[in-house]
């Protein structure tokens, strides 16, 4: 889960980047973190599309079968 803490550091760094320029240490800290937050968006989003029913116009359930398997599993 993507916590509050490093979101802020991440636009802390970005804010210290538009005004100034940063440290190459912080150039790198920034590299990880963009990373990680990247990482961490990727693994919510793949969950909440692993549990997602599609229903058609007629209440249909047509939800992809790799879904339902995932889901199964």
């Amino acid at each position: 889960m993507i916590n509050e803490k490093l979101i802020s550091r991440i636009n802390e760094l970005a804010l210290k980047a538009k005004n100034n320029s940063l440290s190459e240490a912080e150039k790198k800290e920034q590299q990880q973190l963009r990373q990680e937050y990247l990482k961490l968006f990727r693994e919510g989003f793949r969950q909440k599309l692993e549990h997602i029913k599609v229903i058609d116009v007629d209440g249909n359930d047509v939800t992809p079968k790799k879904i339902k398997q995932k889901e199964n599993n």
